[in-house]
Formats: structure tokens, C-alpha cells, sequence
């Protein structure tokens, strides 16, 4: 296994945990409601966890085609502009993504250098929760890089193949009913 495809399956994986961490978090509630005492800041930690998986799984879901994409105007043009303007947008997309896993280390150090804490019932350093955040969207960043990479090389990303788009439709045929 190559060392890229174990980032995305570590991402899927950590997003995966996290999910679960939330479902602990809740069942733990429910136990204490039922036995009548409360699990503290169990909000907070819920969103914490939910960010982690949110942003943990976005290289994952990327590379595994999930992302939902407009296609129309790409496949509606001749085969020699598609990868092209594939080109193009992933560009795009590596470079926003640049600017916002800059953002989101940069807000980790700050929070870690100002000693911001959590506003909950239990007060955490902030910058805690927000590791994960900048993890997961500098995985993701190295995904769009990966992808962008392939195609500038001539091979179709991975997310195109996992998405079935090396198959062309012709729905212009159809002769049974309308």
C-alpha cells in the first residue's frame, strides 16, 4: 500500500472514529438521563468530534468519488477540452484549498499561542479540537494535489474511475416510452 493511499485510509478511518465517539458520547447521555445524573459539556465534545470527522473525511470521500460534482458542462464538451478544464478546476481547487489549510493551521497555532480555552462547562484548550480540523484539510488539500497531479499526467483520478465516468451515456436513445 502505497504511502498516499494510506493517508486517505487513515483520514476515512479517523472520520470514521470520531463518528463513533459521537455515538458514545450520546449513549452516555441517555444512560445518565435515565439514571438521573449528566455528562458534562457532552455538546461541546459531540461538535468537536463532529468537525474531526467531518474534516478527517473529506480526503477519503474524495479520493473514493463521493464528492458530488457538476458534470454537465464538462461532459457536454468535445473529449479534447474535458481534461483541460478537469485541469483547471482541480488547480482551482488545490489553491483554495492551500488557502484554507493555511487558515486552519494558522488558527491552531494562534489558539495555542494566545491559550484560548473552550467556553463549556469544561473548559479545554481550543486549539485541541481544532487539530484535527487542519489535519483533515491538509489531507484533503494533498488529495485535490494528487488528483491534479494524475491528470496533468494523462491518468484518469482516482475519483473519476470510482465514479464510473470513464462510461459515457447516450441518452439521446432512449426508444422505449416517454
Amino acid at each position: 500500500m502505497r504511502v498516499k493511499q494510506a493517508l486517505y485510509m487513515l483520514s476515512g478511518g479517523l472520520s470514521g472514529f470520531f463518528i463513533v465517539v459521537i455515538m458514545l458520547i450520546i449513549l452516555a447521555q441517555i444512560i445518565g438521563r435515565l439514571l438521573g445524573f449528566i455528562v458534562p459539556s457532552a455538546e461541546d465534545f459531540s461538535g468537536y468530534a463532529l468537525a474531526a470527522s467531518t474534516f478527517f473525511g473529506l480526503a477519503y470521500t474524495f479520493h473514493e468519488g463521493g464528492h458530488i460534482r457538476v458534470n454537465l458542462a464538462i461532459q457536454r464538451l468535445p473529449e479534447q477540452w474535458q481534461r483541460p478544464l478537469e485541469t483547471v478546476v482541480l488547480a482551482l481547487a488545490f489553491l483554495l484549498l492551500c488557502f484554507a489549510s493555511y487558515y486552519c493551521t494558522y488558527m491552531v497555532w494562534e489558539s495555542h499561542d494566545f491559550e484560548e480555552v473552550t467556553h463549556g462547562y469544561i473548559p479545554i484548550p481550543l486549539w485541541i479540537p481544532q487539530v484535527p480540523v487542519a489535519l483533515g484539510m491538509i489531507a484533503f488539500n494533498l488529495a485535490v494535489l494528487d488528483s491534479l497531479i494524475e491528470n496533468i499526467r494523462g491518468i484518469t483520478p482516482h475519483y473519476k474511475v470510482l465514479e464510473g465516468e470513464e462510461v459515457t451515456l447516450d441518452l439521446g436513445n432512449d426508444k422505449e416510452g416517454m
